[in-house]
């Protein structure tokens, strides 16, 4: 199952973000950033799927150092050419559900258009919320076609499958806030922020605190 998750995202990671601005559009993309820029003092922050590192460049101003982790080895080839210039950026490997990382080493956990495609995310807040220091920041952006009409919904679909094929069995593509508030506040989240971005392509964005 990893080597197949690997194996399927690992040949889009040459196009991969452009391949994301196609299927979402640019103006979902830049409320995402305009939204990232708001946050500051992220600390030390471990990014969960960064794919070729869209968003990890938009946080790392933000960051003292950041530890940006992928499961395809691909992508992270090709991340480290895109964030070589990051000073405060390490690219490593890791699985978001079982990181190996010890219990309290982040201030902040950061995941960009992860939970709809990963099969458990209950394991990846339950890791966060073990890798996160007491206080520390978990952030979740994610595409959803929630809050989407559905003429918008099949045009996006089309998309997607165009550049990306048939998606994840699992994907979950109309995630709520409520739903993404409910799943995190079972791992004794607080949240302090839900809301949907974009206009006719949405996002959800989520901040919450290690209880």
């Amino acid at each position: 199952m990893r080597e197949q998750k690997e194996q399927y995202w690992g040949k889009f990671a040459l196009t991969y973000d452009n391949d994301q601005e196609y299927i979402v559009g640019k103006p979902i993309l830049q409320a995402i950033t305009t939204k990232l820029h708001e946050e500051c003092d992220l600390g030390e922050v471990i990014e969960f799927g960064c794919g070729a590192g869209y968003f990890t460049k938009v946080i790392a101003e933000k960051a003292r150092h950041i530890i940006a982790t992928d499961l395809s080895d691909r992508m992270l080839e090709v991340a480290r050419v895109q964030l070589q210039k990051f000073q405060n950026i390490t690219i490593q490997k890791a699985n978001c559900e079982d990181t190996y990382f010890p219990s309290r080493s982040f201030d902040s956990v950061f995941m960009a258009n992860l939970v709809h495609v990963v099969e458990n995310p209950m394991n990846v807040f339950q890791e966060s919320h073990q890798i996160l220091k007491n206080g520390g920041l978990l952030l979740i952006v994610d595409f959803t076609g929630y809050g989407m009409n559905w003429f918008e919904r099949m045009k996006l679909g089309i998309r997607y499958l165009k550049k990306l094929g048939m998606p994840p069995r699992h994907s979950r593509n109309k995630l709520s806030p409520d739903q993404l508030v409910s799943f995190v506040e079972t791992i004794d989240f607080k949240v302090e922020e839900a809301r949907l971005l974009g206009d006719k392509t949405k996002a959800l964005y989520l901040r919450g605190r290690k209880a």
